[in-house]
């Protein structure tokens, strides 16, 4: 089985063109803190290439790849001419995505914020009209008042979320979920997988839902009902966010 690696950062050199693929130059560091008696790790540099169309794709340009943050996902090669590959691993791309940085998270937020606000002036003035209408009608007040709950309760139901387990957040696509290399190299019990598939078919849903990052949609936790989720071929699935 092919090795897999993800890398997270921001290309360190400029971006070079060839005639069917790109490359940049990317680095990682270790962890801070290596086991008593071993030597703390150190910068690995690679080398990351990318077919053309994959890298048009992420709207990436020959400025922007020195600024914005990337998650590559690939595998190592040693088959690249030194020339081409100045960095200590090659990793051939097999998919490659643009982070939100932090800027555009906060503006994001702010603007949510603002959102709200509007949501919640607007509902105040609905109940304020509301109210002024019931002064002016008392008599129809009660038939009314039944009807407005009629229609706000089937537009709750209609914002629902289908059938879900506890505490799910959100429901997200199956195939945007990146799962790290560490749960890749592990095996879930076969016995507890089997047990978690019959309680889908039973049921319809998982019994619990998957941990992602909300930005990279990175898995954090569930891997074993990952792996559920792809044998019994769901489309969506129930998410919180770590």
């Amino acid at each position: 089985m092919p090795h897999k690696m993800t890398l997270t950062g921001s290309a360190t050199g400029p971006l070079r063109e060839y005639d069917r693929y790109v490359a940049f130059d990317m680095r990682e560091k270790g962890s801070p803190s290596a086991p008593k008696g071993l030597k703390k790790s150190t910068f690995i540099s690679y080398t990351v290439f990318v077919a053309k169309k994959a890298f048009n794709k992420t709207g990436l340009t020959k400025k922007s790849i020195m600024h914005e943050k990337i998650l590559v996902q690939g595998e190592p090669t040693l088959d690249i001419p030194i020339d081409e590959c100045p960095g200590e691993i090659g990793i051939i791309c097999f998919q490659i995505t643009v982070l939100p940085n932090k800027n555009d998270k906060e503006a994001n937020e702010s603007k949510d914020k603002k959102e709200a606000k509007q949501e919640v002036s607007k509902a105040q003035q609905e109940v304020a009209a509301t109210k002024q209408e019931e002064k002016q009608d008392s008599v129809s007040q009660p038939i009314a008042e039944e009807e407005k709950k009629d229609a706000e309760t089937v537009q709750l139901e209609e914002k629902q979320l289908p059938t879900q387990p506890k505490g799910t957040k959100d429901v997200v696509s199956f195939d945007d979920i990146i799962v790290p290399e560490a749960f890749l190299k592990t095996r879930p019990n076969p016995v507890k997988t089997e047990e978690v598939i019959e309680f889908v078919k039973r049921t319809g849903h998982l019994d619990k839902p998957l941990t992602i990052e909300k930005d990279s949609k990175v898995l954090k936790d569930g891997y074993r009902r990952y792996i559920v989720a792809k044998t019994v071929k769901m489309d969506k699935v129930p998410v919180v966010y770590a």
